[in-house]
């Protein structure tokens, strides 16, 4: 294989230059192939959706960062096996900034004289079918993966200041560092901040700030907090994908024999309708919904058993919807399953009425938790009372129910991770943040403490809500989670209302 003729200093290696079955190429055919083709057509792409929105998260991120030159990556593909590589998503804050998919890439912010930053949108060049890397090159050539832009496309297409080749990136890296002492500009481009953990050999490139680099990380994470009405938008056309993934499930429950059957059900309305799932999907059935993040999904279904399906739709514009619904498998709630369901059902609508501006993030979870312990008490399984029980020294509750009840949503399932705990887990919710509310109860089968009725039962009813200038919008409010909803939702997309729906053998 012939090499790359142009490379970049912050591309890292990827999957190998050559493989055993690779075969020479002549000159001959390279001559051939560089020849005879039409000329790429002129007409510039499409604006990018949202353009104006992309342009005021970069205009927020410079005013945080005066005189600073800011370095944001999108990544590279990662190899899956040998010269094969997994489903390419960008970084979470390249995208937020620019609405840029490809992989490579990187956004540079530059310090004006006057104030503000110049946006630089470093891409792969497309030299298109006069240069031979087309087709011999196939990591990157347009006959294996297809086209790219190119820079001047790109320019036009993310509305930026300039777009420019990744070759050309590693003078500017130079004029960071002092590698380069005069730069392309004519000084060193100093301080600067780098977002690091995306791309590696940009890691390598720029020695670490113990402090300024982890600082430009929470910065970004805490733009993210408060949603824009293109992000609600986009997480509800991701909520809706999702919406018809569980029906799709549901639909396919009475044939469906294995947790990953389930799956793969889900997983198609993701690919058909998104990007991809936004998580891996979880498709517990039985005692294996009280395994908190099962994704194995590798176990039978039973009839009279429940199953807990939490599965995200991640859409195209990359923002993932986050819901769970434990369905009963056989169409409807056997006694024990539907008494603990409801309970948790309860603990949902008292975490819903505490997320409205001005609380504490923990709010919700607080008053979730006070539900499941009372309802722990009068069920005879908790050792003490629930005040107790719900004390900061016992917290013996969480034996049934460990994890919390809320984190943040958007284009991370979740979101926001790098953000401080005074501004996110121990702060105050405010209008515009979006966040999942999901209680749950997972009674082990070997847990000698619960009486044997409810063992091996895993309930986690999960909604994601949007906080308004007064309360809060329930955003999957459309799918059903009222005992009696969820039954006839199942009867209904099986064709059998009014009746007893039961699984086919």
């Amino acid at each position: 294989m012939k090499a790359r003729t142009q490379k970049s200093a912050a591309v890292p290696a990827g999957p190998p230059a050559q493989n055993a079955y690779d075969v020479a190429t002549p000159p001959a055919l390279i001559d051939f192939m560089v020849q005879g083709w039409k000329a790429p057509s002129a007409k510039p792409p499409p604006r990018i959706r949202g353009a104006a929105h992309f342009h005021a998260r970069r205009r927020a991120l410079s005013a945080l960062f005066p005189g600073e030159t800011l370095v944001i990556p999108s990544g590279h593909e990662k190899v899956r096996a040998n010269d094969t590589t997994y489903r390419f998503r960008p970084g979470t804050d390249f995208y937020y900034l620019t609405g840029n998919q490809e992989p490579d890439c990187v956004l540079l912010m530059v310090p004006e004289a006057q104030g503000g930053h110049r946006d630089l949108l470093f891409v792969e060049p497309n030299p298109g079918k006069s240069d031979a890397t087309f087709f011999t090159d196939r990591a990157k050539g347009e006959l294996w993966v297809g086209p790219r832009l190119g820079v001047t496309q790109s320019q036009f297409r993310y509305d930026v200041h300039q777009a420019c080749g990744l070759p050309d990136l590693k003078f500017e890296l130079d004029a960071i560092d002092g590698t380069l002492a005069t730069g392309r500009k004519g000084k060193v481009r100093k301080p600067w901040r780098l977002l690091r953990g995306v791309d590696l050999a940009l890691d390598a490139r720029l020695p670490a700030q113990k402090e300024r680099d982890p600082a430009f990380a929470t910065a970004l994470s805490e733009l993210r907090l408060i949603k824009d009405n293109l992000e609600l938008a986009e997480l509800r056309r991701a909520i809706a994908s999702t919406q018809r993934g569980f029906e799709d499930v549901i639909r396919r429950l009475p044939e469906s024999s294995t947790e990953r059957y389930v799956e793969g059900v889900f997983g198609l309305r993701a690919r058909v309708e998104g990007n991809d799932v936004g998580y891996g999907t979880i498709a517990a059935a039985g005692a294996h919904a009280c395994t908190l993040h099962w994704v194995r999904n590798d176990g039978p279904l039973k009839k009279g058993e429940l199953l807990l399906l939490d599965a995200g739709v991640e859409g195209n514009a990359l923002y993932t919807a986050d819901i769970t619904r434990t369905l009963p498998i056989s169409g409807t709630f056997t006694p024990a399953q539907r008494e603990i369901y409801e309970l948790v059902l309860e603990a949902q609508r008292q975490a819903f009425a505490q997320v409205k501006p001005g609380n504490d993030f923990l709010d919700p979870h607080r008053a979730a938790m006070a539900v499941l312990a009372h309802g722990l008490e009068r069920l005879g399984i908790l050792p003490t009372t629930a005040e107790e029980a719900l004390k900061q020294e016992h917290q013996f509750y969480k034996r049934y129910s460990l994890h919390g009840v809320s984190h943040m949503l958007g284009l991370d399932v979740h979101d926001c991770a790098q953000a401080r705990n005074e501004v996110y887990k121990f702060g105050q919710l405010r209008a515009g943040m979006v966040l999942t509310v999901e209680p749950g109860l997972y009674f082990q089968p070997d847990d000698l403490t619960v009486p044997a009725r409810y063992r091996g039962i895993g309930v986690r009813i999960e909604d994601d809500v949007a906080v308004t200038a007064k309360g809060c919008a329930i955003l999957s409010d459309g799918i059903p989670r009222e005992v009696r909803d969820v039954e006839a939702w199942m009867a209904g997309l099986w064709g059998r209302k009014g009746k007893t729906a039961r699984r086919r053998s």
